[in-house]
């Protein structure tokens, strides 16, 4: 089989396994899922440019785990998040946009901990005891476990194909957890890996701002009074929360 014909099988196994997530192309959200997730850029061209000043090009992340404290845990979310973002000929993946340390600072918050959430018994159906922090510690492991029983090596060692199959599992609610469905797992994690690839860069993910540019979304702008009365369409740069403080 030549190279070129491999990479066409590559392509389309990851095609399949995004449009069985739920994601569409053309940037809508549709059943709650985000689509487009290459990053698709809109059709039109626009006519006019109009950059903002250069203090905005750079946001600091300070890339260490608050939540996470063991590496094979971390490595294993990693890989995860770049199946379900992978990096593209649009921009880079979920890796390369730090939605992985966003995950890890939004566990390690109360929101992690389900902190304003009503935990006691008894519990609703299809509620867990479980924190957020909780389920996706299990899940990350289950993964890994699965990985090693199946392949004999750790999630983040195999290939994009066979790393797509092991979490089709788990979307499919295939693979056994404790209080947690395998599907309500995944579902975090998709959800929380697209936060962290399109928030604003001030919560930790969406480096650089390069997801709001592949999605030529201008950001945290307070006003566009500039561009309102302007009959070509403008194109802004895109402005992080962080650059008004």
């Amino acid at each position: 089989m030549s190279e070129k014909e491999n990479q066409q099988i590559h392509n389309q196994s990851r095609r399949n396994f995004l449009r069985s997530s739920g994601l569409t192309v053309g940037g809508l959200i549709l059943g709650g899922a985000i689509g487009s997730i290459f990053g698709m850029k809109p059709g039109s061209t626009p006519t006019t440019s109009q950059p903002t000043d250069s203090h905005h090009m750079t946001t600091n992340h300070n890339e260490a785990m608050l939540f996470f404290t063991r590496k094979e845990d971390f490595e294993t979310l990693q890989a995860a998040t770049e199946v379900i973002f992978p990096e593209d000929e649009h921009g880079p993946g979920a890796i390369g946009l730090g939605a992985p340390y966003y995950i890890d600072k939004q566990l390690a918050s109360p929101w992690g901990r389900n902190a304003d959430d009503y935990m006691a018994r008894p519990f609703k159906d299809g509620q867990t005891p479980l924190t957020r922090g909780d389920i996706m510690i299990q899940g990350v492991r289950k993964i890994n476990e699965v990985s090693l029983a199946k392949h004999d090596a750790s999630f983040n060692k195999l290939n994009e194909e066979v790393q797509i199959e092991i979490l089709q599992e788990f979307e499919g609610d295939k693979v056994e957890m404790k209080l947690i469905s395998s599907a309500s797992f995944f579902a975090l994690l998709r959800q929380l890996t697209l936060e962290g690839c399109f928030c604003d860069p001030l919560y930790g993910g969406n480096k650089n701002l390069e997801g709001w540019k592949m999605k030529e979304f201008p950001g945290a702008y307070m006003s566009h009074l500039d561009a309102a009365e302007s009959k070509e369409f403008v194109k802004k740069d895109p402005m992080s929360l962080s650059h008004h403080m």
